[in-house]
This record gives structure tokens, C-alpha cells and sequence, in this order.
């Protein structure tokens, strides 16, 4: 990056991130606060907090909680085959708490801010044999250090970025010197392809999502529901926004329509909807039960509202059909391969920019259906419901998880090539 001539953005951002190093750490200081995170590991955004041994560690970074949750089989595969500590690095709070949850033996700090100092002193703390970036969150002047010092730089899961489109000097600028790209489908190939870094570099490959592990399911709880809930037709409403509710609710009284005793389980994305939900439900005449509340769910349960957290993976193994949320407003949608573990049929509403790859996958497996208006959401559930549509849904849903989950073991391999080769040859992934 400092060799050749910079993007007028690129070097503009290194300016800014000089000159205003100290202001750059103060906003970064209440934002810290403002997000929850530990007052006492804001110095982690100063580059600092690395551990006194000088054991080399493989580096993740993802940028929050969807990013980081893709890498747990990933990293430890790795450790393993490599011998090395994992340090993981997140942006937000939020992915703090799932990696000191899900990720015990991994090494957690927060992300560095991008200023000089800051970066200097992060990557003098750790012995790094190599920089993995997931999906993106890409700095200039934390890549160009990295490239100075020769570690090798990973990009992980590639997704399509209208940003990347609209600025292709710039990203062709930080993702040249990569010495490998995996992108989650050939259309993002090809984009990273038209920014001129050698092919050889870039490969299509499963979207890393896949080899996330299946939600937790509760066995007990599992089979208190199981039984109050009996042979009854059901479906589920999962990660829902109020942008979801109204039609998800009016859908419900259609499906009642032709089976009366149907029940409609519903998970909102903040369990703090419970409370407007079961309002939203008297106005709709819909009988309901709110489950943080303990309240009982007896055959005359129309609407169970499950506004708890960590239950998830309850609700996707006891219902045959799951509308996921977040697909009718401007949220864009939520990862369709949870509800797909479980061998669910999966509806969602056309607003799914942010998993648009994994919807695409699985319409083409044949486990996927979408309703492009509200109004469409209530004869489409009742019709999965009448026949044996949504049992083949389901089945090509299992199908396409079990075909694709190995996965991560072709990452491992691909991230060990490089980490070999680069010690093998002194930095020879340094392209800077």
C-alpha cells in the first residue's frame, strides 16, 4: 500500500487517521460505552491487552455477532492442526459476549482502531501467522501495516457489497495483496475477479454459514412442549419485526380458516415484543400465551408468544413449517440455514438482501418458498399444510445442509496452504 500510488479515499483515510488519532479515540471511547461493552477493555481499541507469550496466534476478525458465529468449527479445526492459540477480535459487544460464551478456549479483544498507533501496538502484541477477515470490515491502514510486516491476509466468506461495486479502486487497492479470497457464491467471484486479483486466489466455496453447528435444543423443554402440544397443525413465525407481525398474525386467522385448531408459534427477534404482540393478538381475536410469562398453552392456545431467549432451536424442531422473519420490512431478512438444520419448510417475504445467496441456494435445492406480499403469506401457509409439499421442502432442506456442511474442512485446508506457505518462503504473500 505505501509503494504504489493510493485511491484519493485511501489516502485521505490515512491522513484523517494521523492527524486526528486522539478525537478518532475519544468517539471511539463513547461508542464503546454507549454499546455496553466493559468501561475497562477500551484500552483492547488502543491495540493494547496482548498476552505476555510470544506463541503464534491465527487471527480472526469479524466485525459482530452474524460474522463471528460462522467461525467456531472453523477456528477450532485450525488450532488443531496447527497448534496455535486462536485470537478472535470483534467490533461490538454483542460478539464479545457470544465468542466468551461459545469459544472458551479462544483469546477475545476488541478490534483496533485504525489510527496509527493503535495498529502498531496490536500487531506488536501478537505473533500473527496469519490475518482472517470475515465477510469484510477491511481497514487501510491495519492492511497495509500487515502487509509490511508479511503476514498473510485471508478474506472468508465474500459477499456481494454494492460498496465494493461503487468503489472498485479503492477495494481493489485492499484486497490485491490477498493471498486468498472465498467467496459464498460465482456471482461474487466474478465481482472480486473484475478488481484484478489473480484467480488463482479466489475460490467458490460453500457459504461458511453452513458449518455453524445446529442450535442448542433443551431436551426437557422439547418434550414438555412436545406433549401440550399433541398432533395439532402448527406452524412458526421466527425472528419477527413489527414490520412481520400484523401479517403474520392476520396469515394465522386464514390457516385457522380451513384448520381450526392450527396453532402459531411465535418468536419475535427482541423477546420485549411480547407484551404489544398479545395486544396486537386481542385486537385479531387470536387466543394467546406469552411463554415468559409462564402462561399455560391448552388446546384453546390460538398464538403461543415464545418472547424468550436462547429457545430458538426448541420451536425449529417441533414445527414442520417456519415463515422467517425480518423478510417484509427493510431489516433484509435473517439466516434461513438455522430453520433448515432442523429440517424445516422455510416462507419468508421477499425483503432478504442480506442472506440473498443463501435464499438463492435454497429455492434451487427446492426448500425455500417466498410470498411476495402480505396478503399472500395465509393461503400459501394453508396450502403447505394440506399436502405433502412442505414434507418435501423439509427433506430438500436436510438434503442440501448434509451436502455441503463439510465444508469447513476445505477452509482449513485452503487457510493451512497458505499460513505453510507463507512461513516456508519469508513472506511471500507480501505483495506491498
Amino acid at each position: 500500500m505505501v509503494s504504489k500510488r493510493l485511491p484519493p479515499l485511501i489516502s485521505v483515510w490515512m491522513l484523517v487517521t494521523r492527524v486526528f488519532a486522539l478525537p478518532i479515540a475519544a468517539v471511539a471511547s463513547i461508542l464503546h460505552r454507549r454499546m455496553g461493552a466493559d468501561p475497562k477493555r477500551f484500552s483492547e481499541r488502543l491495540g493494547r491487552g496482548a498476552l505476555q507469550s510470544h506463541a503464534p496466534v491465527i487471527w480472526f476478525h469479524a466485525a459482530s455477532l452474524g460474522e463471528v458465529m460462522q467461525i467456531a468449527p472453523l477456528a477450532q479445526d485450525l488450532a488443531q492442526t496447527e497448534n496455535s492459540a486462536i485470537l478472535v477480535t470483534t467490533t461490538t459487544a454483542t460478539g464479545a459476549a457470544w465468542v466468551a460464551r461459545e469459544m472458551p478456549d479462544a483469546i477475545h479483544r476488541f478490534a483496533p482502531i485504525d489510527t496509527p498507533s493503535a495498529v502498531a501496538c496490536f500487531l506488536n502484541g501478537w505473533s500473527i501467522s496469519a490475518a482472517i477477515f470475515v465477510e469484510g470490515d477491511l481497514w487501510p491502514r491495519l492492511l497495509s501495516e500487515l502487509g509490511r510486516r508479511g503476514i498473510p491476509r485471508i478474506l472468508l466468506n465474500a459477499r456481494h457489497s454494492k460498496t465494493r461495486a461503487r468503489l472498485p479502486a479503492v477495494f481493489s487497492t485492499l484486497l490485491m495483496p490477498f493471498a486468498l479470497v472465498t467467496c459464498r457464491s460465482e456471482r461474487v467471484a466474478e465481482d472480486i475477479r473484475a478488481l484484478g486479483l489473480p484467480a488463482e486466489n479466489i475460490y467458490v466455496l460453500p457459504d461458511l454459514r453452513l458449518t455453524v453447528e445446529k442450535l442448542k435444543v433443551p431436551q426437557d423443554h422439547l418434550k414438555e412442549l412436545s406433549q401440550a402440544l399433541g398432533d395439532r397443525p402448527m406452524w412458526l413465525a421466527a425472528s419477527t419485526h413489527p414490520a412481520d407481525e400484523d401479517a403474520i398474525l392476520t396469515a394465522h386467522q386464514e390457516v385457522i380458516k380451513t384448520f381450526p385448531d392450527a396453532l402459531l408459534i411465535l418468536a419475535p427477534r427482541h423477546p420485549d415484543r411480547g407484551p404489544p404482540l398479545q395486544k396486537l393478538a386481542k385486537t385479531k381475536t387470536l387466543v394467546s400465551a406469552r411463554r415468559s410469562k409462564g402462561e399455560t398453552l391448552s388446546d384453546a392456545t390460538q398464538l403461543y408468544i415464545a418472547d424468550t431467549l436462547g429457545e430458538l432451536g426448541i420451536f425449529f424442531s417441533l414445527s414442520p413449517i417456519v415463515f422467517l422473519g425480518g423478510s417484509f420490512g427493510d431489516e433484509g431478512g435473517h439466516n434461513p440455514y438455522e430453520p433448515a438444520h432442523f429440517g424445516a419448510a422455510l416462507v419468508h417475504g421477499p425483503h432478504v438482501k442480506n442472506f440473498a445467496d443463501a435464499y438463492d441456494a435454497l429455492h434451487v435445492a427446492g426448500a425455500a418458498v417466498q410470498v411476495d406480499a402480505p396478503e399472500q403469506l395465509g393461503p400459501v401457509l394453508a396450502d403447505l399444510m394440506k399436502g405433502g409439499e412442505a414434507h418435501g421442502m423439509a427433506q430438500a432442506g436436510l438434503t442440501f445442509i448434509a451436502d455441503t456442511q463439510k465444508s469447513s474442512a476445505t477452509y482449513a485446508e485452503l487457510i493451512t496452504g497458505v499460513i505453510r506457505r507463507c512461513n516456508s518462503t519469508d513472506g511471500a504473500y507480501d505483495h506491498r
